[in-house]
């Protein structure tokens, strides 16, 4: 079966498919612009950090180039140097080292570069101090670094002089900060980043393990450029930057991490939040979307059913229920009203073609009528002529009033046939036990036709009918009549004789049905079984089941003939359970 043929399914899976496109859309783009932010914002913080830790070096140089410009221009401090005695000098650097708490080395030598004092806890060699001293032609202020274990010092190296000129160089006065684990731990705090500190590929100093440094050290060769790198089992987003100019022993180099597992860990459960927030906005798309086509076909579909019924029991007075305007939408509430204004049409049609093909037939029946009256007349005239006679004898006088009043009788049904089915007739509903009246009716029939032996077949749970039930018993025995006397014309009468049996065809109609084993109907006489005064038989009037349908019909119900020749003949009569609608 193919699904794309309702009109249901193609606006549900269209308005559903729109839903989903457009909700997995949303959920697509914000998640890519949060993702995208996410990663923006990652490398933004670890540049800043980057950021942080130059400009610290940065600040750290000026500092000490300030404060040894301000020490080295001491007059006590250059007596003391110019003295070269280490005691004196020492005496004077003690003083002096109290006004940069931060230095993690404080030395002092002469022109000559030999090391007068040192203070403070770096572990520097004298050789590299003496390298780091002035140059006298130039006299200008040197900046420098020197690995050592644990870390790297930067060294910021100033001349003591009395006036300019090279050869008033009185010796260079040495300061040095340490990039060691304290001050690496200092900038984790700083910049919520993991930071490591190296020179020509080694880490000397890092917040991560030191399993990790070897890994690390291949991250310092490239300064500037982000890269990432995995580390156990967490992935870091890292930045190199460069710590001074390069020296004789390399160039410092300063590594700034930032674990992308941690920063976008949040991004899973956003991530997981929005699949939530899409299935369960699908879901009600979905329960929207079929809501909405069945909005659309719901009034087809109930025409489609009410058309149905109309072919299957010719009801015409069936009417499409009109549901609360609160949600009915206006073009299905026109399309229902316009289709019960059509049925109202057709049932009027259909009940002013009945009366005209009634008096229709009343008038194609003056010919029938006149011959059916004529031939009693004759009779009744013939008689009477008899009882005129003035030799009748007393037999003959016996006979010839038999005869008038068995004509008499006969005109009498005629006119009554005659008026039952021109007249229209007044039906007194009220509730009636159909399976009662099969009984009755019965009875009746049997009793007329001087037998028995019509077999019933009667449903028990068959629920009262709203009807006419006289009406409906003058029927059944007219219907049960002309079966018991279809079955009593054959020479042998067939083993299952007369049958009756009732059922409920749906929840709102029953069925009554009448068979018979008979000779059955031609075929060119089945469709004029119903003409008022059309019979096979010699002695029938044909009126009888004329009256039958327009019971029945005026009941609401359906009448139809069924026939075979020799196989028997089946009257199925279909009635409305709650009565003939006005």
């Amino acid at each position: 079966m193919n699904p794309f043929a309702s009109l249901t399914n193609r606006i549900f899976l269209a308005s559903a498919v729109l839903a989903v496109v457009s909700v997995g859309a949303a959920i697509y783009i914000v998640n890519r612009a949060v993702s995208r932010q996410a990663y923006e914002e990652l490398e933004r913080g670890i540049g800043e950090a980057a950021n942080l830790v130059d400009v610290y070096r940065q600040f750290t140089f000026d500092a000490f180039g300030r404060d040894a410009r301000l020490i080295a221009d001491l007059p006590m401090l250059k007596a003391a140097v110019d003295t070269r005695d280490p005691a004196t000098v020492e005496q004077k650097a003690r003083e002096y080292r109290q006004n940069v708490p931060n230095a993690d080395l404080f030395a002092i030598a002469d022109n000559q570069g030999h090391v007068l004092v040192r203070l403070g806890s770096a572990e520097v060699p004298d050789a590299a101090l003496s390298a780091a001293t002035v140059d006298r032609q130039s006299m200008s202020e040197r900046s420098a670094f020197w690995p050592m274990r644990g870390g790297i010092l930067l060294i910021k190296s100033v001349p003591i002089y009395i006036e300019s000129g090279p050869t008033d160089v009185l010796g260079t006065l040495i300061l040095g900060a340490s990039l060691d684990n304290s001050q690496v731990t200092r900038f984790k705090e700083l910049t919520h980043s993991e930071i490591a500190f190296g020179v020509n590929g080694k880490v000397l100093a890092a917040t991560l393990p030191e399993e990790t440094w070897p890994t690390l050290g291949a991250l310092l060769a490239a300064p500037g450029a982000a890269s990432t790198v995995t580390l156990g089992d967490e992935e870091y987003l890292a930045v190199a930057t460069p710590l001074g100019a390069p020296g004789g022993n390399g160039q410092p180099m300063g590594l700034v991490l930032r674990s992308r597992t941690k920063n976008l860990r949040f991004l899973g459960a956003l991530h997981k939040q929005l699949a939530l927030t899409a299935v369960l906005a699908v879901f009600v798309a979905v329960i929207f979307s079929y809501a909405i086509a069945r909005t659309i076909t719901r009034p087809l579909g109930t025409i489609t059913t009410a058309m149905r019924e109309m072919a299957r029991s010719g009801d015409l007075s069936r009417r499409i229920p009109m549901p609360d305007a609160r949600w009915q939408d206006e073009d299905a509430r026109l399309l229902a009203t316009t289709f019960n204004s059509m049925t109202d049409s057709i049932e009027r049609f259909q009940r002013d073609a009945t009366q005209r093909e009634r008096l229709s037939s009343l008038g194609r029946l003056s010919t029938v009528i006149a011959h059916e009256i004529r031939n009693p007349l004759m009779i009744m005239k013939t008689s009477l002529r008899m009882l005129r006679r003035e030799d009748a004898r007393p037999q003959q006088v016996r006979a010839a009033t038999a005869d008038i009043d068995e004509e008499v009788t006969r005109l009498n049904r005629i006119v009554t046939e005659v008026l039952d089915f021109a007249r229209p007739i007044n039906f007194e509903v009220a509730p009636a036990d159909l399976n009662a009246l099969a009984r009755d009716a019965v009875r009746a029939a049997e009793a007329a036709a001087g037998c028995d032996g019509v077999r019933l077949a009667l449903d028990a749970q068959l629920p009262p009918a709203q009807t006419d039930a006289e009406r409906l018993r003058q029927a059944l025995v007219n219907i049960i009549g002309n079966a018991i006397q279809a079955v009593a014309d054959v020479a042998t009468p067939g083993a299952n004789g007369v049958h009756l049996r009732t059922a409920r065809l749906d929840p709102h109609h029953a069925v009554i049905t009448v068979s018979d084993s008979g000779r059955g109907i031609a075929a060119a006489d089945l469709p004029r079984v119903f003409e008022p005064y059309f019979t096979t038989r010699r002695t029938g009037t044909g009126i009888g089941l004329a009256i039958s349908r327009n019971i029945i019909e005026g009941l609401g119900g359906r009448i139809t003939v069924a026939s075979e020749p020799g196989r028997g003949t089946d009257v199925r009569i279909e009635l409305p359970l709650d009565g003939p609608t006005a």
